[in-house]
Parts: C-alpha cells; structure tokens; sequence
C-alpha cells in the first residue's frame, strides 16, 4: 500500500487524528486534487466543485487534530476517497 493510501485509511479511521504528520496529509490534499497556496504558516486548500477552503497549520511536525476532522468530513462529504482509490 502506497504512503499516501495509509495516510487516507488513518485519517477515514480516525484513531490518530493527534497523531497524524503534517507533511503526510499535505501529501494527501495534493494526491486529492487540492491546489495548495501557503500564506505564513497556513496551508490554504482548494478544489474546483469544493466550496470549502481547507486551511492547514502545523502543531511541530503534526498536523492540528481538529484540522485532519475537517480533512475527513470534506473527504466523507464529497466522496474523494474514489480518487486515490480509483
């Protein structure tokens, strides 16, 4: 399995959102289709057909859990996990 699939399936299950590495669900946003713009320290995400802006910040080299929340409804809400899934 590709690192960018068990990021997918860590974040879709739900038990690590603390744990979860930063670079790893950039990773994530950017195999989805995201087109990333960073503005200091946040890592702004959008997706034609999105409405949603996702906005991302590092907590050291983890990203903040409530922020990987956000990542999963967007991915649960919209059916993204196809993409990478195919």
């Amino acid at each position: 399995m590709a690192p960018v699939e068990k990021t997918l399936e860590a974040v879709l299950r739900g038990t690590s959102d603390a744990n979860m590495r930063f670079e790893d669900l950039r990773q994530l946003m950017l195999r989805l289709g995201f087109a990333e713009r960073t503005k200091g320290s946040h890592h702004m995400f959008r997706k034609s057909g999105i409405p949603e802006r996702i906005n991302l910040q590092r907590e050291g080299n983890k990203a903040k859990p409530y922020q990987v929340r956000q990542v999963r409804q967007a991915i649960l809400r919209y059916r993204l996990a196809d993409e990478i899934h195919g």
